[in-house]
């Protein structure tokens, strides 16, 4: 896939340190980036900043991209990649306040953050979204990369395994097996809620 001839204007000035390209590049590519990293991290807060941080690793490493993917691509590639990074420090902050607190040296375990929805979710399907996106987030790391790009930001099969540096059948197979994994989780939570209610 070749890069159309904004793009490759855009990067060469941005390659030179223009701050006007970057500028442009931020205007232009903040929201998909936004809604890339909101998809997989669910926090609004978490995902301001690592968007911010997405943008700082295109400016240094600019230098490094040779056009051999769509600029999107590459562009996606790093968000995803900032996102899961972030997740992981943020699993470890967690589990060693959760240690700390068992020894008395810090004051509560970190607890969950309240129950997230996208906010381009509308209010009457809300409900089902917020145990939708729960479900999304225990699927397996590549399964959820996988069905995330594709479902959440439309992205197709082939722009998928372009970002994750696969082969279309793998994305195929991720978003089956997710697809399979999510039905098993919504099939437990809806007949909990019956047995609930009845």
């Amino acid at each position: 896939m070749h890069l159309n001839l904004d793009d490759q204007l855009l990067i060469e000035k941005l390659k030179q340190g223009d701050q006007g390209a970057f500028s442009e590049i931020v205007e232009t590519r903040k929201g998909m980036v936004y809604n890339t990293v909101l998809g997989l991290l669910q926090n609004p807060e978490d995902a301001e900043d690592v968007t911010q941080e997405v943008f700082i690793k295109v400016f240094e490493s600019v230098r490094q991209f040779k056009g051999e993917s769509a600029f999107s691509t590459w562009l996606y590639r790093i968000a995803v990649t900032t996102a899961l990074e972030f997740l992981r420090k943020k699993k470890r902050k967690k589990r060693f306040a959760f240690i700390t607190s068992l020894f008395g040296e810090g004051d509560t375990p970190v607890t969950d953050p309240p129950d997230f929805v996208h906010p381009g979710v509308l209010l009457d399907r809300r409900e089902n979204a917020r145990v939708l996106f729960k479900a999304i987030q225990k699927l397996p790391e590549n399964q959820r990369i996988a069905f995330s790009l594709h479902k959440v930001e439309g992205l197709s099969y082939q722009e998928v395994a372009d970002v994750m540096e696969t082969t279309v059948s793998a994305v195929e197979s991720l978003i089956h097996r997710a697809r399979q994994n999510l039905r098993k989780s919504l099939e437990n939570f809806y007949n909990g809620e019956k047995n609930r209610n009845f």
